[in-house]
Protein backbone atom coordinates (compact mmCIF):
# COMPACT_ATOMS: atom_id res chain seq x y z
CA UNK A 1 0.00 0.00 0.00
CA UNK A 2 1.13 3.28 -1.18
CA UNK A 3 2.18 5.89 2.16
CA UNK A 4 -0.58 8.75 1.97
CA UNK A 5 0.42 11.50 -0.40
CA UNK A 6 -1.64 14.54 -2.29
CA UNK A 7 -2.18 12.11 -5.35
CA UNK A 8 -2.76 8.69 -3.35
CA UNK A 9 -5.54 6.72 -5.23
CA UNK A 10 -4.97 8.52 -8.67
CA UNK A 11 -3.77 5.33 -10.85
CA UNK A 12 -1.59 6.56 -13.39
CA UNK A 13 -0.82 4.51 -16.80
CA UNK A 14 2.66 5.90 -18.21
CA UNK A 15 2.74 4.70 -22.12
CA UNK A 16 5.38 6.85 -23.05
CA UNK A 17 9.47 6.52 -23.06
CA UNK A 18 12.91 8.22 -22.50
CA UNK A 19 12.33 11.61 -20.42
CA UNK A 20 9.57 13.95 -21.11
CA UNK A 21 6.61 11.19 -20.33
CA UNK A 22 8.81 9.32 -17.91
CA UNK A 23 9.84 12.11 -15.90
CA UNK A 24 6.28 13.84 -15.52
CA UNK A 25 5.09 10.84 -14.47
CA UNK A 26 8.02 10.29 -11.53
CA UNK A 27 6.57 14.12 -9.93
CA UNK A 28 3.02 12.13 -10.21
CA UNK A 29 4.32 8.67 -8.20
CA UNK A 30 6.44 10.96 -5.86
CA UNK A 31 3.36 12.18 -4.36
CA UNK A 32 1.31 9.40 -4.01
CA UNK A 33 0.05 7.97 -7.23
CA UNK A 34 0.32 4.69 -8.50
CA UNK A 35 2.02 4.94 -11.99
CA UNK A 36 2.48 1.62 -13.58
CA UNK A 37 4.84 1.97 -16.77
CA UNK A 38 3.90 0.15 -19.83
CA UNK A 39 6.73 -0.54 -22.51
CA UNK A 40 7.70 -2.63 -25.48
CA UNK A 41 10.77 -5.01 -24.36
CA UNK A 42 11.44 -4.04 -28.14
CA UNK A 43 12.70 -0.45 -27.33
CA UNK A 44 15.35 -1.44 -24.25
CA UNK A 45 17.91 -0.62 -26.34
CA UNK A 46 16.51 2.91 -26.86
CA UNK A 47 17.37 4.01 -22.95
CA UNK A 48 16.07 3.23 -19.97
CA UNK A 49 16.52 5.88 -17.34
CA UNK A 50 16.23 4.78 -13.85
CA UNK A 51 16.91 8.24 -12.49
CA UNK A 52 13.01 8.86 -13.50
CA UNK A 53 11.41 5.73 -12.96
CA UNK A 54 11.68 5.38 -9.07
CA UNK A 55 8.52 5.11 -7.04
CA UNK A 56 6.54 2.94 -10.22
CA UNK A 57 6.42 -0.27 -11.27
CA UNK A 58 7.28 -1.51 -14.91
CA UNK A 59 5.49 -4.13 -17.01
CA UNK A 60 6.55 -4.49 -20.71
CA UNK A 61 3.94 -5.20 -23.17
CA UNK A 62 3.37 -5.44 -26.75
CA UNK A 63 0.72 -3.32 -27.79
CA UNK A 64 0.90 -4.30 -31.66
CA UNK A 65 -0.50 -7.89 -30.39
CA UNK A 66 -4.41 -8.09 -29.54
CA UNK A 67 -3.86 -10.31 -26.15
CA UNK A 68 -1.19 -7.13 -25.25
CA UNK A 69 -4.06 -4.60 -25.97
CA UNK A 70 -6.50 -6.77 -23.90
CA UNK A 71 -3.84 -6.26 -21.35
CA UNK A 72 -3.82 -2.63 -21.79
CA UNK A 73 -7.60 -2.28 -21.33
CA UNK A 74 -8.28 -4.05 -18.48
CA UNK A 75 -5.79 -2.11 -16.90
CA UNK A 76 -7.68 1.23 -18.29
CA UNK A 77 -10.97 0.18 -16.70
CA UNK A 78 -9.46 1.26 -13.31
CA UNK A 79 -7.01 4.07 -14.01
CA UNK A 80 -7.56 7.49 -13.68
CA UNK A 81 -4.51 8.69 -16.34
CA UNK A 82 -2.79 7.77 -19.34
CA UNK A 83 0.08 9.92 -20.59
CA UNK A 84 1.80 8.87 -23.81
CA UNK A 85 5.15 10.58 -26.05
CA UNK A 86 4.41 8.91 -29.25
CA UNK A 87 4.54 10.88 -32.55
CA UNK A 88 0.66 12.29 -33.45
CA UNK A 89 -1.21 9.45 -34.91
CA UNK A 90 0.65 6.68 -33.52
CA UNK A 91 -1.72 5.89 -30.78
CA UNK A 92 -4.41 5.95 -33.23
CA UNK A 93 -2.58 3.01 -35.31
CA UNK A 94 -2.17 1.29 -32.15
CA UNK A 95 -5.68 1.33 -30.94
CA UNK A 96 -4.79 2.95 -27.66
CA UNK A 97 -5.82 6.46 -28.40
CA UNK A 98 -8.28 8.86 -26.63
CA UNK A 99 -11.49 8.66 -28.39
CA UNK A 100 -10.92 4.49 -27.64
CA UNK A 101 -9.73 4.48 -24.24
CA UNK A 102 -12.40 6.92 -22.71
CA UNK A 103 -14.88 4.49 -24.48
CA UNK A 104 -13.67 2.04 -21.78
CA UNK A 105 -12.91 4.67 -19.28
CA UNK A 106 -15.38 7.70 -19.69
CA UNK A 107 -13.68 9.80 -16.86
CA UNK A 108 -10.01 8.92 -18.26
CA UNK A 109 -7.74 11.93 -18.71
CA UNK A 110 -5.42 11.31 -21.38
CA UNK A 111 -2.41 13.13 -21.57
CA UNK A 112 0.04 13.49 -24.87
CA UNK A 113 3.74 14.83 -24.88
CA UNK A 114 5.08 15.47 -28.61
CA UNK A 115 7.62 17.99 -30.22
CA UNK A 116 5.13 20.12 -31.61
CA UNK A 117 1.94 19.51 -30.55
CA UNK A 118 -1.41 17.39 -32.22
CA UNK A 119 -1.89 20.02 -34.82
CA UNK A 120 -0.13 22.63 -36.72
CA UNK A 121 2.74 23.11 -39.34
CA UNK A 122 5.19 21.24 -37.71
CA UNK A 123 2.81 18.24 -36.27
CA UNK A 124 4.28 15.51 -38.24
CA UNK A 125 8.14 16.64 -37.93
CA UNK A 126 10.29 14.62 -35.96
CA UNK A 127 12.72 16.41 -33.13
CA UNK A 128 14.68 16.30 -29.79
CA UNK A 129 15.62 18.78 -27.22
CA UNK A 130 17.56 20.75 -29.30
CA UNK A 131 15.16 21.16 -32.06
CA UNK A 132 12.17 22.36 -29.82
CA UNK A 133 14.73 24.70 -28.38
CA UNK A 134 15.48 26.22 -31.53
CA UNK A 135 12.16 26.20 -32.58
CA UNK A 136 10.98 28.63 -29.69
CA UNK A 137 13.67 30.92 -29.93
CA UNK A 138 15.11 30.05 -26.62
CA UNK A 139 18.62 28.42 -28.22
CA UNK A 140 19.13 31.91 -30.39
CA UNK A 141 20.02 33.37 -27.01
CA UNK A 142 22.18 30.91 -25.72
CA UNK A 143 26.26 30.89 -25.44
CA UNK A 144 29.01 33.35 -26.31
CA UNK A 145 27.66 36.21 -28.94
CA UNK A 146 30.48 35.42 -30.91
CA UNK A 147 30.00 31.80 -31.27
CA UNK A 148 27.13 29.58 -32.65
CA UNK A 149 23.90 29.02 -30.21
CA UNK A 150 25.35 26.89 -26.96
CA UNK A 151 23.66 23.99 -26.26
CA UNK A 152 22.35 23.79 -22.36
CA UNK A 153 23.56 20.81 -20.55
CA UNK A 154 20.14 19.54 -19.39
CA UNK A 155 17.08 18.94 -21.30
CA UNK A 156 15.03 21.91 -20.91
CA UNK A 157 12.39 21.16 -23.34
CA UNK A 158 11.87 17.62 -22.34
CA UNK A 159 11.62 18.54 -18.21
CA UNK A 160 10.02 21.99 -18.06
CA UNK A 161 8.43 22.26 -22.09
CA UNK A 162 6.72 18.59 -21.61
CA UNK A 163 7.33 16.71 -18.18
CA UNK A 164 6.03 19.78 -16.06
CA UNK A 165 3.16 21.17 -18.36
CA UNK A 166 2.05 17.53 -18.49
CA UNK A 167 1.91 17.16 -14.75
CA UNK A 168 -0.11 20.86 -14.89
CA UNK A 169 -2.59 19.87 -17.11
CA UNK A 170 -2.94 16.18 -15.73
CA UNK A 171 -3.75 17.99 -12.11
CA UNK A 172 -5.81 20.79 -14.13
CA UNK A 173 -7.73 17.77 -15.42
CA UNK A 174 -8.06 15.96 -11.97
CA UNK A 175 -9.89 19.32 -10.41
CA UNK A 176 -11.99 19.77 -13.31
CA UNK A 177 -13.05 15.93 -12.75
CA UNK A 178 -13.56 16.65 -9.39
CA UNK A 179 -16.07 18.95 -10.27
CA UNK A 180 -17.92 17.64 -13.46
CA UNK A 181 -17.25 14.20 -13.49
CA UNK A 182 -15.61 14.16 -17.20
CA UNK A 183 -12.59 13.36 -17.94
CA UNK A 184 -10.46 15.16 -20.99
CA UNK A 185 -7.71 15.15 -23.64
CA UNK A 186 -4.31 16.84 -22.90
CA UNK A 187 -2.55 18.03 -25.81
CA UNK A 188 1.37 19.06 -24.67
CA UNK A 189 3.84 20.28 -27.01
CA UNK A 190 7.21 20.26 -25.81
CA UNK A 191 7.79 23.74 -28.20
CA UNK A 192 4.63 25.71 -26.74
CA UNK A 193 5.84 24.51 -23.08
CA UNK A 194 9.09 26.59 -24.16
CA UNK A 195 7.64 29.61 -24.97
CA UNK A 196 6.75 30.68 -21.52
CA UNK A 197 10.47 30.99 -21.26
CA UNK A 198 10.29 34.15 -23.29
CA UNK A 199 8.49 36.73 -21.17
CA UNK A 200 11.42 38.33 -20.12
CA UNK A 201 12.83 38.54 -23.85
CA UNK A 202 9.60 39.85 -24.96
CA UNK A 203 9.03 42.27 -22.01
CA UNK A 204 12.29 44.13 -23.26
CA UNK A 205 11.56 42.92 -26.87
CA UNK A 206 8.36 45.26 -26.56
CA UNK A 207 10.23 48.10 -24.37
CA UNK A 208 12.82 48.96 -26.93
CA UNK A 209 11.76 47.56 -30.09
CA UNK A 210 14.95 45.37 -30.52
CA UNK A 211 15.46 41.91 -30.87
CA UNK A 212 17.22 40.34 -27.93
CA UNK A 213 20.89 38.90 -29.49
CA UNK A 214 22.99 35.78 -27.61
CA UNK A 215 24.49 36.97 -24.39
CA UNK A 216 23.77 40.96 -24.75
CA UNK A 217 20.75 41.46 -22.21
CA UNK A 218 20.17 42.92 -19.16
CA UNK A 219 19.79 39.73 -17.72
CA UNK A 220 22.42 37.63 -19.80
CA UNK A 221 25.97 39.39 -19.79
CA UNK A 222 25.45 42.81 -20.85
CA UNK A 223 26.18 44.57 -17.61
CA UNK A 224 28.95 43.70 -15.33
CA UNK A 225 26.25 43.45 -12.44
CA UNK A 226 24.79 40.02 -14.14
CA UNK A 227 27.61 37.81 -15.14
CA UNK A 228 29.88 35.16 -14.89
CA UNK A 229 33.40 35.67 -13.55
CA UNK A 230 36.30 33.18 -13.53
CA UNK A 231 38.52 32.71 -10.50
CA UNK A 232 41.83 32.28 -10.14
CA UNK A 233 41.96 28.08 -10.25
CA UNK A 234 40.04 28.45 -13.57
CA UNK A 235 36.42 28.06 -11.95
CA UNK A 236 33.55 30.26 -12.05
CA UNK A 237 31.32 32.44 -10.16
CA UNK A 238 27.87 34.23 -11.04
CA UNK A 239 27.27 37.90 -10.18
CA UNK A 240 22.88 38.74 -10.17
CA UNK A 241 23.53 42.17 -8.35
CA UNK A 242 20.23 43.82 -10.40
CA UNK A 243 19.22 45.59 -7.59
CA UNK A 244 21.28 48.78 -7.08
CA UNK A 245 21.76 48.48 -3.15
CA UNK A 246 23.28 44.95 -4.30
CA UNK A 247 25.32 46.55 -6.79
CA UNK A 248 26.77 49.22 -4.77
CA UNK A 249 27.60 46.87 -1.58
CA UNK A 250 29.84 44.27 -4.08
CA UNK A 251 31.94 47.53 -5.29
CA UNK A 252 32.42 49.24 -1.83
CA UNK A 253 33.40 45.46 -0.83
CA UNK A 254 35.81 45.36 -4.01
CA UNK A 255 36.89 49.22 -3.48
CA UNK A 256 35.46 49.90 -6.97
CA UNK A 257 33.40 52.83 -5.65
CA UNK A 258 33.48 54.76 -8.48
CA UNK A 259 31.71 52.55 -10.29
CA UNK A 260 28.27 52.42 -7.73
CA UNK A 261 26.58 55.18 -10.03
CA UNK A 262 27.91 53.75 -13.50
CA UNK A 263 25.47 50.16 -12.88
CA UNK A 264 23.86 50.80 -16.18
CA UNK A 265 26.03 52.88 -18.05
CA UNK A 266 26.07 51.93 -21.73
CA UNK A 267 28.98 54.14 -22.46
CA UNK A 268 31.57 52.00 -19.52
CA UNK A 269 30.19 48.81 -19.57
CA UNK A 270 33.27 46.71 -21.03
CA UNK A 271 35.36 48.71 -19.05
CA UNK A 272 33.61 47.94 -15.67
CA UNK A 273 33.46 43.94 -16.90
CA UNK A 274 36.95 43.62 -17.72
CA UNK A 275 38.22 45.64 -14.35
CA UNK A 276 35.75 42.95 -12.69
CA UNK A 277 36.72 39.96 -14.03
CA UNK A 278 40.58 41.32 -13.63
CA UNK A 279 39.93 41.64 -9.38
CA UNK A 280 37.89 38.15 -9.91
CA UNK A 281 40.68 36.03 -10.95
CA UNK A 282 43.10 37.26 -8.27
CA UNK A 283 41.80 34.93 -5.74
CA UNK A 284 40.31 30.90 -5.65
CA UNK A 285 36.64 30.38 -5.78
CA UNK A 286 36.95 28.97 -2.10
CA UNK A 287 38.46 32.20 -1.18
CA UNK A 288 36.19 33.94 -2.69
CA UNK A 289 33.09 31.91 -1.19
CA UNK A 290 34.41 32.87 2.24
CA UNK A 291 34.92 36.16 1.43
CA UNK A 292 31.57 36.83 -0.15
CA UNK A 293 29.83 34.73 2.21
CA UNK A 294 26.46 35.49 2.69
CA UNK A 295 27.01 39.12 1.81
CA UNK A 296 23.95 40.71 0.44
CA UNK A 297 25.33 41.26 -3.23
CA UNK A 298 23.82 38.41 -5.45
CA UNK A 299 26.61 36.00 -5.94
CA UNK A 300 26.89 32.25 -6.28
CA UNK A 301 29.67 29.66 -6.75
CA UNK A 302 29.21 28.39 -10.31
CA UNK A 303 28.73 24.25 -9.23
CA UNK A 304 29.43 20.61 -10.75
CA UNK A 305 27.21 17.81 -10.59
CA UNK A 306 29.68 16.79 -7.95
CA UNK A 307 29.82 19.50 -5.54
CA UNK A 308 25.79 19.47 -5.72
CA UNK A 309 25.21 16.27 -4.40
CA UNK A 310 27.58 16.86 -1.13
CA UNK A 311 26.71 20.35 -1.01
CA UNK A 312 25.17 20.98 2.99
CA UNK A 313 22.18 23.01 1.54
CA UNK A 314 20.59 20.20 -0.53
CA UNK A 315 21.23 17.94 2.44
CA UNK A 316 19.55 20.22 4.42
CA UNK A 317 16.89 20.69 2.04
CA UNK A 318 16.45 17.14 1.74
CA UNK A 319 17.38 17.66 -2.15
CA UNK A 320 19.82 15.54 -2.27
CA UNK A 321 19.08 12.04 0.53
CA UNK A 322 20.25 8.55 -0.10
CA UNK A 323 18.42 5.98 -1.20
CA UNK A 324 19.34 2.15 -0.37
CA UNK A 325 18.84 -0.21 -3.39
CA UNK A 326 18.30 -3.70 -4.04
CA UNK A 327 21.75 -4.45 -3.50
CA UNK A 328 22.07 -2.82 -0.28
CA UNK A 329 24.07 0.00 -0.99
CA UNK A 330 23.00 3.73 -1.20
CA UNK A 331 22.68 5.73 -3.95
CA UNK A 332 22.29 9.60 -3.59
CA UNK A 333 19.19 10.60 -5.55
CA UNK A 334 17.64 13.72 -6.31
CA UNK A 335 14.88 14.67 -3.88
CA UNK A 336 11.25 15.92 -3.64
CA UNK A 337 11.32 19.86 -4.87
CA UNK A 338 7.63 20.48 -3.87
CA UNK A 339 7.34 20.64 -0.80
CA UNK A 340 3.76 20.11 1.09
CA UNK A 341 3.19 20.45 4.90
CA UNK A 342 0.47 17.97 5.29
CA UNK A 343 0.70 15.57 2.07
CA UNK A 344 4.82 15.48 1.34
CA UNK A 345 5.83 13.66 -1.64
CA UNK A 346 8.61 10.95 -1.03
CA UNK A 347 11.56 8.74 -2.56
CA UNK A 348 10.11 5.28 -1.45
CA UNK A 349 11.40 3.01 -3.69
CA UNK A 350 14.73 2.86 -6.24
CA UNK A 351 13.79 2.94 -9.68
CA UNK A 352 11.71 -0.73 -11.15
CA UNK A 353 13.65 -2.70 -13.42
CA UNK A 354 12.36 -2.95 -16.96
CA UNK A 355 9.39 -4.98 -16.90
CA UNK A 356 9.87 -6.23 -13.29
CA UNK A 357 6.31 -5.82 -11.96
CA UNK A 358 5.13 -7.35 -14.70
CA UNK A 359 4.01 -10.90 -13.28
CA UNK A 360 2.50 -9.40 -10.00
CA UNK A 361 0.02 -6.61 -12.08
CA UNK A 362 -1.11 -9.79 -14.39
CA UNK A 363 -1.84 -11.35 -11.35
CA UNK A 364 -3.61 -8.50 -9.82
CA UNK A 365 -6.21 -8.06 -12.76
CA UNK A 366 -7.08 -11.90 -13.01
CA UNK A 367 -4.98 -13.57 -15.80
CA UNK A 368 -4.27 -16.92 -14.49
CA UNK A 369 -0.32 -18.51 -14.38
CA UNK A 370 -0.85 -20.61 -17.29
CA UNK A 371 -1.63 -17.64 -19.28
CA UNK A 372 1.03 -15.46 -18.15
CA UNK A 373 3.34 -18.14 -19.09
CA UNK A 374 2.08 -17.85 -22.61
CA UNK A 375 2.60 -14.56 -23.36
CA UNK A 376 6.08 -14.76 -21.73
CA UNK A 377 6.79 -17.25 -24.46
CA UNK A 378 4.89 -15.29 -27.07
CA UNK A 379 6.96 -12.14 -26.45
CA UNK A 380 3.94 -10.53 -25.38
CA UNK A 381 4.75 -9.49 -22.10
Amino acid sequence: MLEKGALTGITVLDISRLLPGPYGSMILADHGARVISIEDKRFIAEGFITTVNRNKEHISLDLKTPEGKEIFFRLVKTADVVMEGFRPGVVQRLGVDYETVCKVNPGIIYCSITGYGQTGTYVNRVGHDVNYLSAAGILDLIGAPDSPPAIPGVQLADIAGGGMNAVIGILLALIARSQTGKGQYIDISMTDGLLGFLSIPLFFHQLTRQIPTRSDAVLSHRYACYNTYETADGRSLSIGAVEHRFWKKLCEHLELTEFIDLQYDDSRRLEIIDILRSVFRQKTLDRWDSELGDMDICWGRVQNLEEVLKAPLFREREMVVDLEGKNGKTTPVIGIPIKLSRTPGKVRTPAVGFGESTVHILREIGYPEDDIATFQKKGIV
